[in-house]
């Protein structure tokens, strides 16, 4: 593999890190666990490279190896499923940005190396806490192109996942815009380009692109996309076969799409040359969105949801998203007085099963705000004490109940794994927990063949009607597709604050219903069991959604957890782990003369290519 030019927006030292990291790619599955020492593959690359200051934090360790890293940060951090990317925002804190321009960075960057589950032909959701302590909510959710009706994918559920029909109106590109606008402090240009010349002059092929590769050629009905399609083609499969291992992958049409837009702005994406050859694309594979749905795509900010938690606030999302269904499950749980304690995790584990299962329940009534009246009421009850206290007094510590129990009112089985999640934040207080995506893996499978964006299946979020899905619920017509609005989402982003008002803590995760779950889990990992952000991620993870009616307890789940949740009813069944992935930032205030606090960064273990960095 050649080298590249430094290009003079990327600092020394990441160039050297991206050149090692290239040189060292096809060692690292024999790096990745050398003999319980506890050391991983991007730990030894930190060395190699020379950085301290900046080194990763815990990597790849979970069912129980706690292992907590030493490097500590008072400036900032970033935690992606990407080190590169979370190098690159960090790298941006040092050259005098703040944690948004870091996330804008890294954001772009998650889209060039993990296109599977994020880029610019999607889009998402983020809970920002800004230097004062305010909060906000921006939803830069995919929108449905005002051509399509609720009946549109009735009798044609395949058109909503791999059509031109299944692609929403992509808001990622005026999401980051909002956040940098606002937020940022450093100039457009400057924090996109990292990305292009990533995208230009390629990175090479790591475990988990191959391993989504493989999970994406096995789903696909028409076979291997990515070698039998020439737009795909052209990036993965140059010479005729899937790019190996520690191979160079380049995506020099998405460079040229991304250096557009880092040099003319924002509105490069929506109108032009890319949104021209975005509609053909789509329009040429049966769909109806057109270039006046791109140019009226709006951010919306909405409110978030909030609640107090063992002393603390957490701040989370609101419909369409919804991290208000976990800070409800965490509310019920709150009720618990002992779910700290080792001696009752037998018992908490059933409690907490129990709440992840009404927080369910009640998920299927939201929708998009401005198309679903009441809804605002709807939400409050959601998180008002007197329903998590009747919530709690229906829980039964000897036996769980059947799905009805559970005041469900229209239920469908979710399972949306495309997605990234990250988290920023610096001593100012500014941080931000973000999550974005294309839907299913390589979203609607659909390449825009001139610029190299992937287009998002998200209209496959709605619901259809006269649908009933494989358990014989009946689907949410709050959800049901409008013109113009937006699909519910599983996305969960939480920011939590002490007593005092002060940033403690950020998470968040990917992995479609999985998300819910997974982010309440880090809340409650961290402040009810003390534990370091990256011995939180590490921790074996537990996720029931009601429907299917079973509760998956990872591989390496203490035992005698198992037997007590199925001598009380729950269908337990054990999950690899990678069913969901988590990013993580604590801010440590209990070090005398820290002023803002220490940084821990945490990357998700179960992603061998993730990365969190502190400066």
């Amino acid at each position: 593999m050649s080298s590249f030019p430094a290009p003079s927006f990327f600092s020394r030292s990441t160039v050297h890190h991206l050149l090692v990291l290239a040189l060292l790619s096809a060692a690292l599955t024999a790096m990745l666990f050398l003999s319980h020492a506890h050391v991983t593959a991007l730990s030894l690359l930190s060395l190699t490279v020379g950085y301290v200051a900046a080194a990763p934090t815990g990597h790849v360790h979970y069912s129980g190896d706690n292992n907590n890293s030493s490097a500590v940060g008072r400036r900032g951090a970033v935690s992606s499923e990407s080190a590169l990317c979370s190098r690159i925002g960090t790298d941006i804190l040092k050259q005098g940005g703040n944690a948004a321009d870091a996330m804008v960075a890294s954001v772009f960057c998650t889209g060039v190396v993990g296109m599977y589950h994020s880029g610019i032909g999607g889009g998402g959701f983020a809970v920002v806490r800004s230097s004062n302590g305010s909060y906000e909510f921006i939803d830069f959710r995919e929108a449905a192109p005002m051509a399509t009706n609720e009946t549109i994918y009735v009798g044609n559920v395949q058109g909503s996942l791999t059509s031109g029909l299944a692609s929403g109106v992509p808001g990622e590109v005026r999401g980051l815009e909002y956040i940098h606008t606002k937020y940022g402090r450093l100039p457009w240009e400057k924090v996109v380009m990292p990305a292009v010349k990533v995208a230009r002059y390629g990175f090479p092929v790591t475990e988990d692109l191959l391993s989504y590769i493989a999970s994406a050629s096995t789903s696909n009905v028409t076979g291997n996309f990515l070698v039998n399609d020439p737009s795909w083609a052209l990036d993965f499969a140059p010479n005729g076969t899937i790019l190996g291992l520690g191979e160079t992958l380049t995506r020099r049409r998405y460079a040229d799409t991304l250096e557009t837009i880092a040099r003319k702005g924002p509105n490069a994406f929506y109108t032009g040359a890319i949104a021209r050859t975005m509609i053909k694309a789509l329009r040429a594979n049966n769909g109806t969105m057109t270039e006046t749905d791109l140019t009226d795509y709006q951010v919306r900010i909405r409110q978030p949801s909030q609640i107090t938690y063992r002393n603390h606030t957490l701040h989370s999302s609101s419909a369409p998203a919804s991290g208000i269904i976990a800070l409800s499950a965490l509310k019920i749980l709150e009720g618990y007085p002992d779910v700290g304690l080792p001696s009752a995790i037998n018992l908490t584990t059933h409690r907490l099963v129990e709440s992840f299962r009404f927080a369910y329940g009640q998920r299927t009534l939201l929708g998009d705000p401005l198309y679903v009246s009441d809804l605002d009421s709807y939400q409050a009850s959601i998180l008002d004490p007197n329903t998590t206290s009747t919530i709690r007094s229906r829980i039964t510590d000897d036996r769980t109940q059947n799905v009805s129990y559970y005041n469900p009112d229209g239920l469908e089985v979710l399972d949306t794994p495309g997605t990234s999640h990250l988290v920023s934040a610096d001593s100012s207080g500014l941080a931000l927990s973000l999550t974005t995506t294309v839907n299913l893996l390589f979203g609607s499978k659909l390449i825009v063949p001139e610029t190299g964006i992937i287009m998002n299946n998200e209209m496959n979020d709605f619901s259809i009607p006269g649908v009933n899905n494989a358990f014989g619920f009946a689907p949410s017509p709050n959800n049901y597709v409008r013109p113009g609005a937006r699909p519910v989402s599983s996305i969960s982003p939480i920011i939590a604050d002490d007593a005092n008002g002060n940033l403690v803590f950020l998470t968040g995760a990917a992995g479609g219903s999985r998300i819910i779950t997974s982010s309440a889990l880090q809340i409650w990992n961290v402040l009810d069991r003390r534990m370091s952000a990256q011995d939180a991620l590490a921790e074996p993870r537990v996720h029931d959604q009601l429907v299917p009616d079973r509760t998956e307890l990872e591989t390496g789940y203490d035992v005698g957890v198992v037997a007590f949740m199925r001598a009380r009813g729950h269908n337990v069944t054990s999950t690899g782990a990678g069913s969901s992935s988590a990013q993580s930032i604590r801010v440590d205030r209990s070090a005398q003369g820290q002023g803002a606090g220490v940084f821990e960064a945490a990357s998700e273990p179960r992603q061998k290519n993730s990365g969190g960095f502190v400066v």
